[in-house]
């Protein structure tokens, strides 16, 4: 398989997961708290899509499973915020059944079925289950915030999610390192930045909220 081409999806998700970051840290700092914009969770949804093509692309089974479950969060998030009616049907059933589409091909595919994955000779599986507990620590933060977004019946990012995020980063991050893979190294080595500037806002916001309530 061309490696440019594979190492051309990969980091162009890495990108679009970075402008999300970007773009919600950009917009907190103007509000001078967190926020939950909606090109968050648009420019998830595209990353997530190519993300998940890029781990069949590298038989790697921690990327496929965690961007599968992420994937579904990320569309829940744009109903909360009222857009995902507003897209025409024929692309929502598309984004739907993509999934459903990269697990057949991952389970039934020539070159890339699951067999390939779980004997990848570039994976250790001392390395596999590292790589694993990192994206289950990481794809939590989402549940955790779909389940606070779901008790409030709007989308947030609490500072739970922050905390997840950054102990998930830096699991996968060293995964990265071990496994020599640029694009998930350079995604979180930003990504750690960002969780650590939301996690100091929430906190500012904490301390500012209680000193008006004394």
């Amino acid at each position: 398989m061309n490696h440019y081409l594979v190492y051309g999806i990969g980091f162009s998700a890495q990108i679009l997961f970075s402008a999300r970051l970007l773009t919600q840290w950009i917009l907190s700092e103007k509000a001078g708290r967190t926020l939950s914009p909606l090109i968050f969770w648009q420019l998830s949804v595209f990353a997530s899509f190519l993300l998940m093509v890029y781990g069949i692309m590298r038989d790697d089974l921690a990327i496929i499973l965690s961007q599968s479950i992420t994937y579904a969060i990320y569309i829940r998030n744009l109903h909360f915020h009222g857009h995902w009616k507003t897209i025409p049907w024929p692309l929502r059933i598309m984004a739907i059944i993509f999934p459903l589409f990269a697990a057949i091909w991952l389970a039934c595919g020539s070159g890339n079925n699951l067999y390939t994955v779980l004997n990848n000779p570039d994976i250790s599986t001392a390395l596999m289950v590292w790589g694993l507990l990192g994206q289950c620590v990481f794809t939590f933060r989402f549940i955790y915030q779909l389940l606070v977004a779901e008790k409030k019946h709007e989308s947030i990012l609490p500072l739970g999610f922050w905390l997840l995020s950054i102990s998930g980063s830096l699991m996968v991050l060293s995964y990265a390192v071990i496994r020599r893979d640029p694009v998930l190294f350079i995604g979180q080595l930003f990504g750690c930045v960002v969780y650590a500037r939301n996690i100091l806002l929430l906190r500012r916001q904490a301390r500012i909220s209680g000193e008006a309530d004394q």
